[in-house]
């Protein structure tokens, strides 16, 4: 009797041991192809801060293996983009049994627009708050202050910001599924829209530089996704009804 309790959270635990490890797999063949270019793609990550340098100036690094690692991480960083819809796939598949039998048909809908939203949002930090962020950090040298980047420490900042705005860029796929499981509503948001605004700029001070610009291009595009969010809960709330 105690072991039929206990079976199905062993089968459980099997599906999420074997999502992990295949989604550990997918990272593992990303970073292999990935590697090779590691030397380029750190350049590329590189470019937003070297192109608002002083001429001749360059970033450093302090200890000898330190290179070595951060082209290791970037392979890293760069095989996870890579393997992203299959990473997102394996998720879905995960939370799959939590919901209806027609909504597992929609795989292809949730792995495109969770990879679209995470890339585009990633894209986003890197092309249009990046040299806004970077250039107001480079702005306190002088002719006594000169700043001396470290690749170690530009790679933690700018990695950390892109997952960021990767991850909030979800928010309309998560409010997706939080209505359909019956845990926020389209009137929610709509009533708790004045607290999300407020945290959405608490958000977007803690995650970008210290300027009101890379603040402001950060809870802009925010604001309008959660306008989305409160459509999108509006629809799959609905859709729920109908199904029932």
């Amino acid at each position: 009797m105690e072991s039929d309790d206990k079976s199905p959270l062993l089968r459980r635990l099997g599906e999420i041991r074997k999502r992990l490890v295949r989604i550990a797999i997918a990272l593992g063949i990303g970073f292999a192809v990935c590697y090779g270019f590691s030397e380029k793609l750190f350049a590329i990550l590189a470019h937003p801060l070297k192109s608002n340098m002083a001429p001749g100036d360059k970033l450093i690094y302090t200890g000898l293996p330190e290179m070595f690692f951060v082209y290791i991480k970037t392979a890293l960083v760069a095989g996870l983009l890579l393997a992203a819809p299959y990473v997102f796939y394996q998720i879905y598949l995960l939370v799959a049994p939590g919901f209806y039998r027609k909504e597992k048909k929609n795989v292809f809908l949730f792995v495109l627009c969770s990879t679209v939203l995470f890339v585009g949002g990633s894209l986003f930090g890197y092309f249009v708050v990046f040299p806004n962020g970077f250039k107001f950090f480079l702005s306190f040298s002088s002719d006594s202050l000169r700043p001396l980047p470290s690749v170690k420490h530009y790679f933690s900042l700018s990695v950390k910001l892109l997952f960021a705005f990767g991850f909030v860029f979800e928010l309309p796929v998560a409010a997706f599924f939080l209505s359909r499981m019956g845990l926020v509503t389209a009137g929610f948001l709509r009533e708790k829209r004045r607290y999300a605004i407020l945290l959405i700029f608490i958000v977007a001070a803690v995650l970008t530089p210290p300027d009101v610009i890379s603040q402001f291009l950060m809870a802009i595009p925010l604001m309008i996704l959660y306008e989305f969010s409160i459509l999108i809960a509006k629809l799959a709330g609905k859709k729920k009804k109908e199904e029932a």
